[in-house]
């Protein structure tokens, strides 16, 4: 049937932009890749959904270079390539941001945007001024009000993702592939992000984007491929996807996304922090923790969440307040300190501060007890057998061995391994700053299980994250803060998203 004049006529779908046919990629004792296809049209984003250690990252990382295929091949507008490393791949047209950072940590924010392409006034002489400016252009696109001049190292974890994504966009890539870019965003940042997504999608750039967040893949996608156990399983059009289809072919089973929040048994308290200060960062921090109770902690970036944590912790030094456990005064001026008085603190950067990525994950896992395992300065390698192995099944570390090197794991097998060091530490309190960062759906109710099951055997934890729902979920109180000090404190009856956001930003 012909269409008459005033029919609208379909639109031709865009023309393929990038083809990988059977890519197969194996590690020792791991296949994480095994026939994958993909297909990735012109001004698409095109979301890649999948469990940790499904092969997303993996498959990105023989897009861009940084991993040889064993077997497949890549085709760019029609043309086979051999991409020979990540030179090659940006040559071609292909920028990715890394869910993991991989900046230079003294270097500026400008000097890392433009690392290795520096503009130039002359042979051997870099524009900085050029660089600067050029930097400050496209992180005020993505709503970053920093100085690009600022070293790295001096950034947040969100700041530091912004300056990731604006490295990618300097590029001005064909094909550009984001790996977990708003998993430290605020909500106002991740909005600039999306405008700068569409308005690439509108110049006809490809966009394959990683994501465990299923909101921001109904807000942002256009089509959706899923895989599992480093296999393809479907590939579905965004508009009239199922949520719920698309988590069960992620898991392979039906998944509950909703957080759980058992009634709390309250025991004796555990941790009491009174008046906690540091010189314009926190001022004034008061609260407690009991025996069996998840206290939260909520707050926009730069709030001082993580820094009441780090100050407790004995990572950064606090010049007011007293630190209690167990209503007697704890010393803490070190890490070693708040172990021994029985608090344990899960980072929320796991790889620069939570593991030592070159050992295994036996090594990691009993790193903090190896005294508790040792005689005469002999470490026993059948404790840390028993230890290790213990806490990695309970927490379903999927890998070959307890040897498999920590650095090879997904980023929620890497969280597993974090979370079982402190288990197997047995701490009386346990601080969990974003427990989920970067995790898939079905590793998030392992881990809210895992806190459920800690605070029913007794433990005090200790809860900061940014995602609403799930401090709204799972904790029993709620604190607030806001220019760091405590604004409000919420019990978890009455405590709503709405309500939660209203005091962060002071409404």
């Amino acid at each position: 049937m012909i269409p008459s004049a005033s029919e609208p006529h379909p639109r031709p779908p865009e023309p393929i932009v990038l083809r990988m046919f059977g890519i197969r990629k194996a590690f020792p004792g791991v296949v994480a890749l095994d026939g994958v296809d993909l297909e990735v049209r012109a001004g698409e984003v095109h979301v890649l959904l999948g469990e940790n250690g499904a092969g997303k990252s993996t498959l990105m990382k023989v897009l861009s270079g940084a991993h040889a295929m064993d077997a497949g091949r890549i085709e760019l507008a029609g043309s086979e390539v051999a991409i020979s490393g990540p030179r090659h791949a940006r040559d071609l047209g292909i920028g990715i941001i890394y869910q993991e950072l991989a900046l230079v940590p003294d270097l500026s924010a400008a000097e890392n945007v433009f690392l290795g392409r520096e503009p130039r006034r002359g042979p051997g002489l870099v524009d900085r001024g050029a660089m600067v400016a050029a930097s400050r252009r496209i992180l005020q696109t993505l709503g970053a009000s920093f100085d690009p001049g600022l070293p790295v190292r001096v950034l947040s974890i969100a700041q530091r993702q912004l300056v990731e994504v604006a490295r990618a966009l300097s590029l001005e890539a064909r094909i550009l592939v984001m790996d977990e870019p708003t998993s430290a965003l605020t909500e106002r940042e991740t909005g600039a992000l999306f405008a700068t997504i569409r308005r690439l999608t509108s110049q006809g750039v490809a966009v394959i984007y990683i994501s465990h967040r299923l909101d921001e893949i109904f807000e942002i996608g256009d089509r959706v491929t899923v895989l599992r156990d480093g296999r393809r399983v479907a590939t579905r059009e965004v508009d009239g996807a199922d949520r719920r289809e698309l988590v069960r072919l992620m898991a392979d089973r039906e998944i509950d996304e909703r957080v759980p929040r058992p009634a709390a048994r309250r025991g004796d308290e555990l941790l009491r922090v009174e008046g906690l200060g540091r010189h314009g960062v926190l001022h004034d921090v008061s609260f407690r923790v009991h025996a069996g109770e998840i206290v939260g902690f909520a707050g926009l970036l730069g709030s001082g969440r993580t820094e009441v944590a780090r100050a407790i912790f004995g990572i950064d030094p606090h010049d007011a307040g007293r630190v209690f456990m167990r209503g007697r005064p704890a010393r803490i001026s070190s890490p070693r300190d708040a172990i021994r008085a029985g608090i344990g603190l899960l980072t929320e950067d796991r790889k620069r501060q939570g593991l030592v990525l070159e050992l295994s994950i036996r090594e990691n896992i009993v790193l903090p007890v190896l005294g508790s395992m040792s005689r005469f300065g002999i470490v026993s390698r059948r404790m840390e057998r028993e230890r290790a192995s213990k806490h990695a099944a309970g927490l379903r570390i999927k890998t070959p061995s307890l040897e498999q090197v920590v650095l090879n794991l997904s980023g929620g097998n890497q969280q597993k391994v974090v979370l079982a060091k402190w288990l197997a530490c047995e701490v009386d309190v346990l601080i969990l700053d974003e427990p989920t960062r970067g995790i898939d759906v079905g590793s998030k109710q392992e881990v809210y299980q895992l806190i459920h099951r800690l605070a029913s055997e007794g433990v005090g934890i200790v809860l900061i994250s940014s995602e609403l729902p799930e401090i709204v979920g799972l904790a029993d109180r709620i604190l607030v803060m806001r220019a760091g000090r405590v604004v409000a404190e919420l019990s978890g009856d009455e405590a709503s998203q709405e309500s939660v956001l209203a005091h962060a930003v002071g409404a």
